[in-house]
């Protein structure tokens, strides 16, 4: 990842951090807190606002941090930290909006009857 893409991320991660400060939005540590139940509840298919794509991402994303094999190796002072940092507020903005859109779908009731579900 290269810088421009870093500062993006950054940026992303600052908006949605600023979107938790306002009034009856769900706060930072709400949505921390809401992100397994999110992720359940999405592999579940009870929650549509996350797609299986956008979770195999998450998935890719963690899986390129914590691997040995990079695309800039972290050898490298300063730069190869820079991609990880990068996909790592990626990661973490895609969570946190996430989370807080799910928060909103939770308060707003779940709905009692999923589609594909089979109503007597």
């Amino acid at each position: 990842m290269n810088k421009k893409r870093s500062a993006a991320a950054a940026g992303q991660a600052w908006q949605i951090y600023n979107e938790t400060l306002k009034p009856d939005a769900p706060g930072m540590w709400e949505r921390v807190r809401a992100v397994p139940r999110m992720l359940k509840s999405a592999l579940r298919g009870e929650y549509k606002g996350m797609s299986y794509g956008t979770l195999g991402l998450l998935a890719l994303g963690l899986i390129y941090i914590i691997s040995p094999i990079d695309a800039i190796p972290d050898l490298l002072p300063i730069v190869g930290v820079v991609d990880d940092t990068g996909v790592a507020l990626w990661l973490a903005a895609v969570l946190i909006k996430g989370a807080g859109d799910f928060v909103t779908w939770e308060r707003g009731g779940r709905p009692t009857v999923i589609v594909g579900d089979i109503v007597d």
